[in-house]
């Protein structure tokens, strides 16, 4: 009978330093983008693996150069991805270790993150305090948290599980952890919209007015997860986003404003790890969307911030008392963080402007600046109505004045030079609204039958838009036609979709044969909302 070993190959085998030195790997960088978490790989064959009797899906501690992180391991078979020499680090998780590939590192079983008793009690359904939301807050952003651990919070804090002062508690552990910016001013003003209307893009004209009457707007905007275009995506079709801090220092003292990307500024680190991990599972509790939004601003700096609520049957938030329940939430929390809150409850019924996708929207806003009168007219009087808002904080404007002045510096150029102003100093990009290179494959939805538009699913055109391609092809998209109340014959266009890609352009297909987002009825059908504008 032959003797089977199970001893590795010598190609395998690992030198030590010493009979009591771990033994050292060299670090490899694999191109895999596993962000939030930090993962590692190793071969199954490597003398380190068996000897320390790691397992696939455990925790490992990882030291290089001085520093150390903590990731979960992946097992491998494949000597492409790993050889038993070494140690696979995914993009994220080699970024932080700051080395050359080979460089030598030294692996070992990790210790649970000190946090983790607070994340139990809280599974456990108890009450935490601030020292244990900053504790758990500051193992998520350095990256302590498996995948799991991370869904598990996000869970555990999900709904009603989180009192008021518990939202308190994780907004002001969420700003101590990462960067704040300080501009050394009375008054720095910001907007923002809790989501979930497609085409919303009036943060991109509300900064350039209120930066053109002389007030501080440091907008830093995330990228989309689920919507077709987040702000910074549109405004990246005119500009450069992705900001050094310094950078964006100069610009928003230079100019009165910037519209920027977040994400380089380390504002609220653990928001952007949390976010990764609700939006796939559909998770937008109320605390988590405070905290998320509040930190985010609180850290920018801000200490005035006008807040869109849209409510509409299928916006995030779909009745009166709902809003009423959120803004009350935003407000407890604000007060206690001494930011000036003016909650602003807005019509959620439809997409606001023509188009839903980074380009499409990126032509509104600019039409809109021009004065063109092609410019959609809902996305116009919205920014305005928030740019007033926010120009009435400035204690030389009377209350009730700010609409007049926003309209003013609108229709006088003064909010496009600005703009154009921004857009140079963040390094512009060619782009013409009137001629905008969309997606060259596209389809029409046309109306099925006459009628008046008396509902809109924001839902499904948000996906439809993404089925085409958007927000990573910047050209796709939904470019709409009619809105709501609008008359339209059968077989009148409803919108066009654009994309870049033959699959992109057969799932927006697909997804507009199940539901085209759009119901022809009866005028007395079309649904009403009260609003505060």
């Amino acid at each position: 009978m032959n003797k089977v070993t199970t001893e590795p190959s010598a190609a395998c085998q690992v030198p030590s330093n010493g009979p009591f030195s771990p033994a050292r790997l060299s670090l490899r960088r694999v191109l895999i983008d596993t962000y939030p978490e930090n993962v590692a790989y190793m071969h199954r064959d490597c003398e380190v693996y068996r000897a320390e009797g790691f397992k696939a899906l455990s925790k490992v501690e990882i030291r290089s150069n001085g520093r150390s992180i903590l990731a979960t391991l992946n097992v491998v078979d494949d000597e492409n991805i790993v050889s038993c020499g070494e140690l696979g680090l995914s993009k994220a998780a080699f970024a932080q270790m700051g080395v050359a590939d080979g460089h030598p590192s030294t692996v070992s079983q990790a210790e649970p993150p000190e946090s983790i008793g607070a994340l139990h009690r809280k599974l456990d359904g108890e009450r935490l305090e601030l020292d244990d939301f900053r504790a758990i807050v500051r193992d998520i952003a350095e990256h302590h948290y498996s995948k799991i651990e991370l869904t598990a919070f996000v869970v555990a804090t999900c709904r009603d599980e989180l009192d008021r002062e518990e939202v308190y508690f994780l907004t002001d552990a969420m700003i101590e952890v990462g960067r704040r910016l300080d501009w050394h001013e009375h008054l720095v003003v910001d907007k923002h919209c809790i989501g979930g209307i497609p085409g919303n893009r009036t943060s991109m004209l509300v900064v350039p007015i209120v930066a053109a009457h002389g007030l501080l707007c440091p907008k830093t905007s995330s990228r989309a997860i689920t919507s077709p275009a987040g702000t910074a995506d549109t405004m990246e079709v005119l500009a450069n986003v992705e900001l050094p801090v310094e950078q964006l220092e100069e610009i928003v003292r230079n100019h009165r404003g910037c519209i920027a990307w977040g994400g380089t500024a380390n504002l609220s680190p653990s928001d952007d790890v949390l976010i990764s991990v609700e939006r796939p599972l559909s998770l937008d509790s109320p605390g988590q969307m405070v905290a998320s939004i509040l930190s985010k601003k609180i850290a920018a700096g801000s200490n005035h911030l006008v807040l869109d609520i849209p409510i509409g049957p299928t916006a995030k938030v779909r009745s009166m008392p709902d809003a009423q329940r959120l803004r009350r939430l935003f407000e407890y929390v604000a007060k206690r963080m001494s930011l000036s809150l003016d909650v602003v409850i807005t019509d959620g019924r439809q997409p606001i402007g023509f188009g839903i996708g980074p380009v499409l929207e990126a032509r509104d806003v600019m039409r809109v600046l021009e004065n063109d009168p092609r410019a959609p007219v809902d996305l116009r009087q919205k920014s305005l109505r928030l740019a007033g808002r926010l120009i009435e904080c400035d204690p030389d404007v009377r209350g009730g004045d700010g609409f007049a002045i926003a309209r003013d510096i609108l229709d006088s150029g003064r909010a496009l030079a600005k703009m154009n102003d921004i857009i140079k100093a963040q390094g512009s990009k060619s782009f013409d609204h009137n001629h905008p290179e969309l997606g060259a494959l596209n389809f029409e939805v046309r109306a099925p039958e006459a009628g008046v538009v008396a509902g809109f699913d924001n839902l499904q055109l948000a996906r439809i838009a993404r089925f085409a391609g958007a927000p990573k092809v910047k050209n796709a998209g939904v470019d709409l036609t009619c809105k709501l109340g609008d008359t339209v014959e059968a077989g009148a266009l409803l919108y066009r979709v654009h994309a870049g890609f033959a699959a992109d352009l057969e799932f927006a297909r697909q997804a507009c044969s199940k539901s085209t987002g759009y119901t022809i009825g009866r005028a007395d059908q079309v649904p009403h909302v009260f609003v505060e504008f």
